[in-house]
């Protein structure tokens, strides 16, 4: 099985990772660290390794940044990581992200079909918002 190293963020909500992508300084990190506060687990900020195992894709911790999240004004900062995670949905921060949507868009990582939304990201309601996404988009 081979790795895929991934520039992104991801956080895994009751055991389904969300991949969390976009440019630098839209708030990848920040948002893992909203969906932490809510019960989520850490699997990776900055780069995960992703990996294609019986038709699913999944997100482990890269080595040289596990356990670590940059949280802005404050630092790099240690939390628990999860040691995988099977990706379930792929976040875009976006600021062109449509109002509606009627279904998720779908990217295919290593093989694997994903659902994919675009989320604005400049609302305090972001992580429940990916909360939402994973619940009624993500991949069961």
């Amino acid at each position: 099985m081979t790795s895929l190293v991934r520039q992104a963020s991801c956080v895994a909500v009751e055991g389904r990772a969300i991949l969390i992508e976009g440019p630098s300084g839209s708030g990848k990190s920040s948002l893992a660290l909203a969906l932490i506060d809510r019960g989520g687990i850490l699997v990776g900020d900055d780069g995960v390794m992703l990996a294609e195992r019986a038709g699913a894709l999944w997100a482990a911790p890269h080595p040289n940044t596990r356990g670590l999240l940059e949280v802005r004004n404050l630092g790099i900062l240690p939390f628990a990581p999860v040691e995988e995670s099977r990706i379930c949905l792929l976040l875009r921060l976006d600021r062109d992200a449509p109002r509606f949507i009627d279904q998720a868009e779908r990217e295919t990582i290593e093989g694997v079909d994903i659902p994919a939304l675009r989320l604005w990201p400049d609302t305090p309601m972001l992580a429940l918002r990916a909360e939402l996404a994973l619940r009624h988009y993500g991949l069961r």
